[in-house]
Order: structure tokens, then sequence, then C-alpha cells
């Protein structure tokens, strides 16, 4: 691979040394890695020399959590809490899967809109229903290696039937209704693991930039023995444990009602929070969580647009900060959120927390959320040692964005218009991995209009399919919204969970 060498920019490295704060100097990149870092940089002579005055060079965006399976369903649905929200998004009711070229196309989607909005690296939960199968989980990483993004993939495990994970939920649904949700058979534990192991042995870094993560969608939809296999696993293979965990007032209710506690003490009690644990969300956590999850130094993937749009609230980033959790920024799908830019939830980020209290000393600043959108989640991602920061010997994932833009004009604190102006239109060089995946507007890696072409002829028939769907679990509707009813009002959540969010 070509040596490339970056002259003359302003640098912004999120390293423990320099943080956000920005420095003149030049970059060098051999074989995908960043070589060196400082001023007068030499290189060979057949180098290719970027000029970076007036550029500024950063290190790619994480998105810590999203789900490629609502590609497809953006701009959709509004006014819904999660609950109700799930029946249309994910049918209890459903159809046969996606079909595999569908598939490849909405994870591609996802890659190219994330890659021309300077995330480089994505971690993918995507639902498949009704079985795991390698193949299928093959062409969701092949899209994201065409594509040339950083990812890590799963398809979300559960095993414990719907409405014993839900609150109320068999006292609710009439028995007509609760009879229509056979699943079958329980997936197993071993049965997960020997699927999970297969993905290790065939998928897994085959690209070097793609990976397999372990993905129990939340504690009350799996049992107590698969997630433990999953945590094994995980550990085994420095691999996330990425679960959901408190997003709503409904799971807030959920713990203490089937486990007498938390669903944070639950984990804890199992065994379950430790630095692979990944929990996206975090919303409806207690001082005593928080006290467990930052001595066990978990991560929380913050999804502040999502859990807006769905009414969940917002998660207590710092007090989750001070406990020493790690933090990083996710968009959720693009369902919850319509949007894959991690820069506008950084905004989303950056204003919410100044309504958390009066107490503006603990409102978040620019370079935390900075710091959150990239380094942070690389640490979320336990990829922290290849990507999240400009530094010696890590992969070349890197933004050149131009400072003669309106985000940036006139200039004061460049942290600050990164979180508060800048929307990823000053963009004009997305590299990972030290391969140039957009340049001025433009993919390298996707004929973008033929796939916008394809998806144009094939999605409106999936479309029509899904809206036949949501006619047909809309039955499910008065139920979820009753049940979303009386956990909001619950003595036993409003006595556990009010108080100061900041």
């Amino acid at each position: 691979m070509r040596e490339i060498l970056i002259r003359n920019a302003t640098i912004v490295a999120m390293d423990a040394t320099h943080g956000a704060t920005p420095f003149a100097g030049d970059l060098l990149i051999e074989d995908g890695r960043i070589t060196a870092i400082g001023t007068g940089l030499a290189a060979s002579s057949d180098a290719q020399v970027v000029d970076g005055r007036g550029k500024l060079v950063m290190p790619g965006l994480v998105n810590a959590h999203t789900h490629s399976s609502e590609t497809f369903l953006r701009g959709r649905y509004e006014r819904m809490p999660l609950e109700v929200w799930l029946l249309y998004a994910y049918p209890l009711l459903m159809n046969d899967p996606i079909g595999e070229r569908l598939l490849y196309l909405r994870s591609l989607l996802l890659a190219m809109e994330s890659l021309r909005n300077g995330v480089t690296t994505l971690c993918d939960d995507f639902f498949d229903p009704p079985r795991h199968d390698l193949d299928r989980l093959a062409a969701v990483f092949r899209a994201y290696d065409d594509a040339g993004i950083r990812a890590n993939v799963s398809s979300a495990a559960m095993n414990v039937h719907t409405l014993d994970a839900l609150p109320f939920a068999r006292e609710v649904m009439p028995e007509k209704l609760q009879a229509l949700l056979d699943f079958g058979p329980p997936m197993t534990a071993q049965a997960y693991m020997d699927y999970c192991r297969s993905a290790f042995d065939r998928l897994h870094g085959t690209s070097g930039r793609v990976n397999f993560m372990i993905a129990p969608s939340a504690p009350q939809r799996c049992t107590p023995d698969l997630m433990a296999a999953c945590m094994d696993l995980a550990v085994e293979k420095q691999v996330p444990f990425h679960t959901h965990v408190l997003e709503t007032k409904t799971q807030g209710v959920t713990g203490p009602i089937l486990y007498g506690k938390s669903l944070i003490a639950y984990l804890s009690d199992l065994g379950l929070l430790k630095r692979n644990t990944t929990i996206a969300h975090s919303v409806w956590v207690s001082d005593e969580d928080i006290r467990l999850m930052g001595e066990a130094g978990v991560s929380v993937a913050h999804n502040a647009a999502s859990n807006l749009k769905l009414g969940a609230g917002f998660a207590p980033i710092r007090r989750l900060l001070d406990a020493g959790v790690t933090i990083g920024l996710g968009t959720d799908g693009v369902s919850s959120n319509d949007t894959s830019r991690i820069f506008d939830v950084m905004r989303v980020a950056g204003l919410v927390h100044s309504a958390a209290g009066p107490d503006y000393d603990k409102w978040l600043k620019a370079e935390e959320i900075l710091t959150m959108a990239t380094i942070g989640g690389a640490r979320t991602a336990m990829l922290e040692h290849v990507t999240g920061s400009l530094e010696v010997g890590k992969a070349a994932d890197l933004l050149v964005l131009d400072l003669r833009r309106y985000p940036f004009t006139p200039l004061n604190d460049i942290a600050r218009h990164l979180v508060y102006s800048e929307n990823g239109s000053s963009i004009e060089t997305v590299m990972v991995a030290g391969r140039i995946v957009m340049q001025e507007g433009r993919l390298t890696t996707v004929d973008e209009e033929a796939v916008f072409d394809e998806i144009a002829e094939l999605v409106p028939a999936y479309l029509a399919e899904h809206a036949e769907l949501e006619r047909r679990n809309a039955i499910f509707e008065p139920v979820m919204a009753e049940i979303h009813r009386r956990s909001t009002q619950m003595d036993i959540f409003l006595n556990r969970y009010q108080g100061d969010m900041t």
C-alpha cells in the first residue's frame, strides 16, 4: 500500500497526551497504519502527499450501537414508546426472513451512509429471525467488507418467550392472542454457542476490519445459562458482550417484578458485569446500579437521539462517567432515530444533558462528548488498541475536514464546533485502515447510484409486505400500550428511580 503523508494539518488526536486539544503537524501512513506524527516528516519519493493547510485531521467516529435490520424503515414511525414501536419494527407475527439480497443491501446502505458522515466503525446488532444462519451472517459481513468500513457484527440472541420478558404481559394479553405467539422450542445455549464458534472460525477478522461480537439481546430475554455461555465465549475471544439494559420505564420495573432486583443487580449477581460488558441505553439506572457498573468497568452505548424519539428518557451520563463507566455514542437503528449520523447524536447529547438539572458544573463538555464519539466508542467495541485515536501503530481510520466551511467560520474552539456546529458537511476525505473510502463527496468503494437504483426496484415490494405485517400485529397494540401505562405508573418504579438525572 502506498505511503500517504498529510502535511501541515490541524490535528485533533484524541490520544492520552492531547485529548481534543488541536495541534499543527504532519501524519504519515504506511500499510494502513499510522507510523509517525510530528512536524517536518519525510516520506518516500512515491508517497502520496496531501496538503493539510486549512484542514482538520481527526479520528473516524465510532457508532457504538446500531441495528441494520431497521435500515429500510427510516421515517416510518413516530409518537410511539419502545414497547409499541417494537410491534411494528420487530413484529411478533412474522413473515419469512428478508431475502438475502435485501439483507446485503440494507447492511450496505447503512455502511454507505455511515462512511459519508464520518463513521469509520460501527457495532451492528441486527435482528434476523427466526434462527441464526451463518450464510446470512456472511452476507452482512460481505456488505461491510465491500463498503470498506470497520464493524463489529452480531445477530441478537434471545430464548425467553416475549410474554415472559415483559411485566404484566400474561395478565394483560387475552388468551386468544397469546395462542398466536407460538414460536416453537426456544434456542438452547449450546446451539447458540455452536453458531458463535462457527462464526468466529469462518468470518471473524477475515477481512482485518469486520469482526463478530456476542449479543444476548437483554437479560430478561435470555436464560441465565445462555448469558453465562455468551460471557465465557466473549472473554475467551476478547470481544464485547453487547446487550440492552434499562432503556425504558417498562424495563425499569421488569427487574423488580421478575427477579426482585434491578436488571443491573441481576446481571451482577450472575457475574455478567465485566470489562467485556457493553450496555446499550442504561437510562433508568439507580445509584447502586451505577456503582456496580463502575466497579466492574463496563461500557455504555449512549443513544441520546433514539432515547428521546421513543420517549425513553436520557441516561445519567455525568453520574456514569464519575463512577468510571466508559461511554460511547450510538445512533441505535435508523427507525428509532432516522439517521446514522453520529454528528447528530453528538449535538443532541451536548444539548439534552444541559436540561438534566440546574448544576451547570455537571453539564457535559464538548471535549467529553467528542471523546465518547471516538476513543470512548472504540473502548465500548473493545477496539481501542486499533482505532478511536490518532496514534502511532493504530489503524489509519481518520477524517479530513475543511476548516473553511460554515461550521468552522469564524473558528473559536474546534471541539465545540465539532459537537454543536458540524453535521458532516465539512468532511472531504474518509479513510479506513489507510484506504480512502470517501473523497470529495464520493464513495470510492461502492457505486452509490447503482445501489440506489436496486433499492428503488426491490424495496417497495418488501415495504408492502411489511405494511401487511404492521396490520396483522396491530391487534397487540392495546396490550403493549397497557403494559407501558402500568409500568410508568408503578409506585415501585417511582420510589426506586425518581431523582436527579444529572
